[in-house]
């Protein structure tokens, strides 16, 4: 095939099937976007350590995803391409957050709407989305539960353990117990009755308890 072949296929006629300013709208409209989902994900956070750099992968995927769909729209031969290379695609980093898959999602089908054109879709459908995680994303349960771990030597002294739970707590669920020669570990769900952990020092000084250890819970991680 010669230059002069090349020149007259279909193939730069492919590549100029999008406009330049559809192009640059697509694009500061995915960056306006993706911010906006970057301080939805900054406001409505609640993990143990934030990461500034998944926001900021938030815009950048926002943008690539819109790239991505607008190169794949303008040639259907690129498009297959495309879909072979990005296969061979591997993600290493783990998820810590589950709400962060979400915003990931979010990103990509934001990139995937603007570069079909669905503009309007791409921004109510954002707001919306955005209104429901500020409302309900950090939501803290009117109950916040505790772990509490105590270590004692004997059954005598689980009992008065359990005892002592029950009168400073108002609900006590047990988790898992260890037992062995001279030795019992047990994890017991609590909620307390008003905020109050003087009872820790309580429990601790019952005689065969030999430790007793309170942890803030909240379902997904100890804090």
């Amino acid at each position: 095939m010669t230059f002069q072949d090349i020149f007259k296929s279909s193939f730069l006629e492919n590549m100029t099937s999008v406009s330049v300013f559809d192009m640059a709208l697509a694009l500061v409209l995915a960056f306006g976007i993706g911010l906006f989902i970057f301080l939805i994900y900054k406001r409505t956070f609640s993990g143990v350590m934030y990461s500034g750099s998944f926001g900021v992968t938030l815009v950048a995927l926002t943008m690539i995803t819109t790239l991505v769909i607008l190169a794949v729209t303008s040639n259907v031969v690129l498009s297959l391409g495309m879909v072979g290379a990005l296969s061979i695609v591997r993600f290493r980093t783990a998820i810590k957050e589950p709400l962060d898959i979400a915003f990931l999602f979010w990103s990509i089908a934001v990139g995937i709407v603007l570069a079909a054109g669905l503009i309007p879709l791409a921004v109510f459908g954002s707001v919306a989305i955005g209104i429901f995680l500020l409302l309900f994303a950090n939501r803290k349960a009117s109950e916040n539960p505790y772990i509490v771990v105590v270590q004692c030597r004997d059954a005598e002294s689980e009992q008065q353990a359990a005892s002592c739970l029950s009168q400073h707590t108002k609900k006590m669920v047990i988790k898992s117990k260890t037992a062995r020669a001279g030795y019992i570990e047990l994890n017991y769900e609590v909620c307390l009755r008003d905020e109050q952990t003087a009872f820790i020092t309580e429990l601790s000084a019952l005689d065969g308890v030999d430790s007793a250890v309170l942890v803030s819970y909240n379902g997904d991680y100890l804090s």
